[in-house]
């Protein structure tokens, strides 16, 4: 899979992701100790709190750990999804959080599977213009919603810049 692009701006809320820029700015411009630490601390505390933010979502993954690079603003994942909508689900919990602009995918998994297809969730949509894109028929939207859950917790609650999974039917 390798590298997902995901919109910055939109998402959870988890972590500071003004104050993540702020230090990555401050250590980009002077390159002192207490810059660097900072940044490094902005680092840990967004990445721990994707990774707890996965673990609640109920996701089996061995190994779990979840690295973030305010810098660029992308989150690494790494771990051993049991299957492959898992893995494609942490990935996108990952992705889906404000101040994340990009996740790099390091997971494996212990059962292949096909991968899902991916769709940016633009103003206007709704899962069941979204099922009729993909499937050709808008009825299978609870294929598209049983696809994201836990991340979405009622088919109406979708917004612009979202990324969801689309499996393969």
């Amino acid at each position: 899979m390798g590298l997902f692009s995901f919109i910055k701006e939109a998402g959870e809320k988890l972590f500071g992701s003004k104050q993540a820029d702020e230090a990555a700015a401050a250590a980009r411009a002077q390159a002192s100790a207490d810059a660097q630490a900072a940044l490094e601390a902005a680092n840990r505390e967004a990445g721990d709190a994707i990774q707890a933010y996965i673990e609640a979502q109920g996701l089996t993954i061995t190994g779990l750990t979840v690295t973030f690079d305010a810098t660029t603003s992308a989150a690494s994942v790494f771990g051993v999804a049991k299957d492959q909508a898992t893995k494609e689900k942490a990935l996108l919990c990952a992705g889906n959080v404000e101040g994340v602009a990009s996740v790099n995918d390091h997971m494996s998994v212990d059962q292949s599977e096909p991968e899902a297809q991916f769709h940016d969730v633009v103003r206007g949509d709704t899962l069941w213009a979204i099922a009729k894109k993909f499937y050709g028929d808008g009825n299978k939207y609870p294929v598209v919603f049983e696809a994201n859950k836990p991340m979405l917790s009622h088919p109406d609650k979708i917004y612009p810049g979202q990324k969801l999974r689309i499996p393969p039917l």
